[in-house]
């Protein structure tokens, strides 16, 4: 009887649990399509401006001007911008970066130090026990540029300033549902376009290419921070998705074992009653 009490006690547990990660996949697929199209829609958009400023970059007439964010000096320091997750039940989507951001700073000759956004960039930072120069959380699943703003002037500072020489950005890039790839690309500095000797961009700019690259460098460096985090949230709802609908899938193939294993517990002490009265009956009529 006590076997029986527990199997319920633990089917009803399970079916609890199952409600909730249902609930959990139905609002991870509602927040997954949006999170998803705009994390698409941005794609073109900074693919375009990081191709017109190394255009710019080239340009005959900026020669002798140098911009702090396009000054290359000899890497002695190295900054990454690790972008993870407030939240867990993502999966392996966390972990995945967490190694890979691990592994290249391991690859590296020279210090490193990480600003880590979400709380999960935030404690793998601390138990690894990296160099830490910033860090930001609550960021929202609407994130918009002007959350991540303070995000993107850190970085700048930094770079002007000579407190790295080298920026990188690590953040899963969203491929489909299933599929969610770590991603580290360098920021900064910003490599100039490969042109044949003798062509030049094909642009006319007002006023100037200076002028025009001075203001379009920072408004750059806030996109791509913006797109990784808007790449982040689509990945993340992506994985919580597919990992609570595994949850669920799972915990119903469990209450269906257990309720076998009821069955068969509950048949065998009706079993054994039916045997102990026709015992007690047959006792009787000897």
């Amino acid at each position: 009887m006590a076997n029986i009490q527990a199997l319920r006690r633990r089917i009803r547990s399970i079916q609890g649990t199952t409600k909730i990660v249902r609930a959990m996949e139905m609002v991870a697929t509602a927040k997954m399509r949006r999170t998803q199209q705009r994390a698409l829609a941005g794609r073109p958009y900074t693919e375009k401006i990081r191709q017109v400023i190394a255009d710019l970059a080239i340009e005959p007439r900026i020669k002798g001007k140098i911009l702090p964010l396009l000054q290359k000096r000899e890497v002695k320091k190295i900054a990454i911008i690790h972008i993870g997750t407030d939240r867990g039940l993502c999966g392996g989507l966390n972990t995945n970066l967490n190694r890979l951001v691990a592994e290249f700073i391991l690859g590296q000759k020279v210090p490193v130090t990480v600003i880590t956004v979400g709380r999960k960039a935030r404690a793998f930072a601390r138990i690894a026990k990296l160099n830490v120069r910033a860090e930001f959380a609550g960021i929202s699943d609407r994130a918009t540029m002007l959350e991540t703003m303070p995000i993107s002037r850190v970085v700048m500072d930094d770079y002007s300033k000579g407190e790295a020489d080298l920026i990188y950005l690590a953040y899963p890039r969203f491929i489909s549902i299933m599929l969610q790839r770590p991603t580290i690309e360098a920021l900064l500095p910003i490599e100039p376009a490969k042109l044949p000797p003798g062509q030049v961009a094909e642009y006319i700019y007002e006023p100037d290419p200076f002028s025009v690259l001075n203001e379009l460098l920072p408004r750059f460096v806030e996109m791509e921070v913006y797109h990784a985090v808007l790449e982040l949230i689509a990945s993340e709802q992506s994985a919580r998705m597919v990992a609570m609908r595994n949850a669920g899938d799972n915990a119903e193939d469990l209450i269906k074992d257990l309720t076998l294993s009821l069955n068969k517990a509950r048949q065998e002490m009706i079993t054994k009653e039916i045997c102990d009265i026709s015992g007690g009956a047959e006792a009787l009529t000897t």
